[in-house]
């Protein structure tokens, strides 16, 4: 999958294992900050790209987030090497075409126009690099909107997912930046089908994700939901259920666990298990739509039945019945999942500051395996010599850019 074209000297491995990822030899030069351009980067960085991070000389700014967004760039940037470069320099310009150049993918998300202003538009780094896959993660596809800026939660507003969220009149966003992430995996996915096009064509292209349009695509149910009954869908908290049973209960022990019981086949072990018995033997609920219509006095019934138990024996109940169940998890939590500490689910990274941290990896297994940490959290500029080197720069030409300011590490 590496550009043909481009020069083959790809950095080596840095363990054993990278060289079986499915995307090793893959050059991806990002250009981000925040969460939606570096989480192209992480997944492609996860499955064995060699990503190298183009920072401004201080450091990306989203390194320095506080509050909600102090998690950012710990979270979506691992396995990845940092350049710092003053990109205003004719110098630093001339260091991130070089870069450009070997690349085969180009991952950008600044404001429209920046990276043109720059010196590196689309148009311009196709003529530099024909075989290049030119990602750009945006607020808006092509259309009347393209220009405005955007952030996750004004895509939450404009495309009805924080109307489905939060009750009725309280549009609330989701709690955390799935449009960002999503718009991620939306970019990886174009990046990916280009690339898949570039070994046919022998060309690269222009890939474009964006908020706006991939937060409208997940609520694109509940517009099917409107043509197909003919009314509009409610916000989640008071929606009509598909399921009569499909809601949050409350412990002995004051603990909150959901429950659903989604199937007849699941209906039965339900009522067998919890001795349900006159339930169970009612034929107007031994389909959904029954117990759906029935669902005022199911859920009173449950309720009390789950009141019953404490939260630890219920949870072992449910699983023994195969029902789906939850109990209700704070994000801390996590850090102690025992699924997750058995499976590889999360990782260990160490922050800039030398201080450990676990984060989750990538939702996927290969060959039964989870993608792990190659590179760990990168210093900004960590890797500017390595990488200076790499595009034949000698140790000169490094020291000269370095004590003139033009780069940093």
């Amino acid at each position: 999958m590496p550009n043909e074209a481009a020069p083959t000297d790809a950095t080596p491995n840095d363990a054993a294992g990278h060289a079986a990822l499915p995307l090793s030899g893959l050059k991806v030069v990002e250009f981000t900050h925040m969460v939606m351009g570096p989480a192209v980067g992480l997944v492609l960085g996860d499955l064995g790209a060699d990503v190298v991070k183009v920072e401004p000389m201080a450091g990306d700014n989203t390194r320095r987030l506080m509050g909600s967004g102090a998690g950012y760039f710990p979270m979506y940037n691992r396995n990845k090497r940092s350049v710092c470069l003053d990109l205003k320099s004719p110098e630093g310009r001339e260091a991130a075409l070089r870069l450009i150049a070997q690349a085969d993918v180009l991952v950008e998300n600044f404001r429209p126009g920046a990276m043109e202003a720059l010196g590196f538009g689309e148009a311009a780094m196709a003529a530099l690099n024909p075989g290049l896959v030119y990602c750009s993660a945006k607020g808006f596809l092509s259309g009347p909107y393209e220009h405005r800026a955007a952030l996750d939660e004004v895509a939450q507003m404009m495309g009805g997912l924080a109307y489905m969220t939060g009750p009725p009149g309280r549009p609330l966003r989701a709690g955390s930046s799935v449009i960002d992430v999503m718009g991620g995996l939306f970019g990886v996915i174009g990046v990916l089908a280009a690339l898949i096009q570039r070994g046919k064509l022998g060309r690269g292209q222009t890939v474009k994700s964006a908020l706006f349009e991939n937060c409208v695509f997940m609520v694109g149910q509940h517009m099917a939901q409107k043509v197909v009954t003919g009314v509009a869908p409610r916000p989640m908290p008071v929606r009509i259920s598909a399921w009569a049973i499909y809601d949050l209960f409350t412990t002995r022990d004051g603990e909150q666990v959901f429950v659903g019981v989604v199937t007849d086949g699941q209906w039965q072990a339900f009522c067998k298990s919890f001795g349900l018995e006159d339930l169970l033997a009612d034929e107007t609920l031994a389909r959904n739509t029954g117990r759906v219509q029935a669902r005022d006095r199911l859920v009173p019934r449950v309720q009390a039945l789950f009141a019953d138990f404490d939260k630890a024996d219920l949870l072992q109940r449910l699983e023994a019945i195969g029902l789906p169940f939850a109990p209700i998890n704070r994000p801390e939590d996590l850090f102690d999942d025992a699924h997750l500490n058995a499976a590889g689910g999360l990782l260990d990274l160490t922050l800039p500051d030398d201080r450990p941290i676990r984060l989750p990896a990538l939702p996927v297994e290969l060959d039964g395996q989870r993608p792990g940490v190659v590179r760990d959290l990168a210093k900004p500029g960590e890797h500017t010599r390595e990488v200076l080197a790499g595009l034949g720069y000698g140790e000169a030409e490094v020291a000269d850019l370095l004590a003139r300011g033009l780069a940093a590490g």
